[in-house]
């Protein structure tokens, strides 16, 4: 299970790295925001995914930040989640939001499981 935890940790925040640079310059993300009434947060949203990605990639040295930054981003996907639920988006547009707000929130689990069995043992 441990390297099922850590492929899906390199392999989340590498996409996160990919993703939070794209809401920040691609015209086509931007377009995705003004979508969803959201062009506000698209910065912001951007810049969270990249810290998201990072503290993934530092969790492997400090575990709790992984557990921290998956957490967050396990929040930004749940909440992209409810934003296409809203604008009644098809099932698989809203796939790849759902596929990573499980990914995520399970790392964040699995991660907070795996720091408190080291403070126990």
């Amino acid at each position: 299970m441990n390297v099922i935890y850590h492929a899906l940790s390199v392999l989340t925040s590498t996409l996160f790295i990919f993703y939070g640079a794209s809401c920040l310059w691609s015209a086509t993300m931007k377009a995705e925001f003004e979508r969803f009434g959201l062009s506000r947060y698209r910065v912001l949203s951007g810049v969270l995914e990249i810290l998201g990605a990072l503290g993934l990639v530092i969790g492997f040295f400090f575990p709790p930040l992984r557990v921290a930054a998956a957490a967050g981003l396990g929040i930004l996907m749940v909440l992209a989640v409810v934003s296409r639920v809203q604008q009644r988006d098809s099932f698989s547009e809203l796939v790849p939001a759902l596929l990573f707000a499980i990914i995520t929130l399970w790392i964040a689990l699995y991660g907070a499981l795996v720091v408190l069995k080291s403070y126990t043992t």
